[in-house]
């Protein structure tokens, strides 16, 4: 393995990596035009996609994208299991990829070296981790990949579209609500913890990013299942966190009609590929499609 990133310059590369792969056709951008869709005090943050269909077509396929990757899409190394590389099919502008070195399940539970590579990329810049724990969640690739995408998602003051939400519901951001385990009355199951940050300070972070994730998995029912010698969840599941919090939600089904849904959805951030699934999306509601493909509280 070639040296890791120093810290301060992951940033850096990411900008510098993203010119070249622009320059040789490595990297495609999706483009988009944003929509907001005020809905229950969230004003969610849709992107309208012309070119979807051919990001689409190359999804949940046999193909591993990442056996071997591209090098044009090379990052870094982060650890001696996990490189970081940029996501080709790109709708949000520097979205990387946190992926193993070697082929392991994505539905196959994170690890203590999964949240350690993730987390030290994360302190990098201000970004959401997110996590799609199967194609139910909307994963799509079967190669174990975390992903990163800078905050915030749009202009504004807000990070993202949900959070004023999860601030008023569940005190993310006040320090009494560290270390807990929360229910925000959202019509979704779901747990979220406010993380504490004396716990996130060197190689103990990873340990401790583990243990919230395993707390707030079997806090909303997730149980571990050996499958193939293999510790898979017993139901599909998005994750998303920041150094602050970390949030799980229970998945029933990916899509909305035909409107993909993934972990992003949970943070406010939704994508379509046309005016006919904008117009689905707006006559049910953001949140009401959000409910309907998680499972009940």
């Amino acid at each position: 393995m070639e040296s890791t990133f120093a810290t301060g310059t992951l940033w850096k590369t990411i900008q510098q990596r993203t010119q070249a792969a622009l320059k040789c056709n490595a990297l495609l951008p999706i483009e988009t035009r944003q929509i907001s869709l005020p809905d229950n005090g969230v004003d969610f943050l849709v992107r309208q996609v012309s070119s979807l269909v051919r990001k689409h077509d190359q999804t949940h396929s046999n193909s591993n994208p990442f056996l071997p990757y591209d090098p044009d899409l090379f990052v870094s190394d982060v650890s001696p299991g996990h490189v970081c590389l940029l996501n080709k099919f790109n709708v949000i502008e520097h979205h990387v990829l946190i992926v193993t070195r070697d082929f392991e399940h994505q539905d196959s539970l994170l690890t203590e070296a999964d949240f350690a590579a993730w987390f030290r990329c994360m302190q990098e810049f201000n970004s959401l981790g997110f996590y799609n724990g199967g194609l139910t969640a909307g994963a799509s690739q079967s190669h174990k990949h975390m992903q990163l995408i800078p905050l915030p998602l749009a202009e504004g003051e807000l990070d993202f579209p949900m959070l004023r939400m999860l601030q008023n519901t569940c005190g993310i951001g006040d320090p009494k609500t560290e270390g807990n385990i929360q229910q925000c009355g959202l019509p979704f199951r779901h747990g979220i913890i406010a993380l504490q940050a004396e716990k996130l300070r060197g190689r103990a972070a990873a340990v401790y990013l583990r243990e919230c994730y395993a707390a707030l998995m079997q806090a909303v029912g997730i149980k571990p299942v050996e499958i193939e010698g293999d510790n898979r969840p017993s139901s599909p599941y998005n994750l998303l966190f920041t150094p602050q919090w970390m949030w799980l939600v229970l998945r029933s089904r990916e899509c909305f009609d035909s409107i993909s849904i993934n972990a992003l959805g949970y943070a406010g951030s939704l994508f379509v590929r046309n005016a006919l699934q904008l117009e689905v999306l707006r006559q049910a509601g953001p949140m009401a499609v959000l409910r309907s493909v998680s499972l009940s509280p």
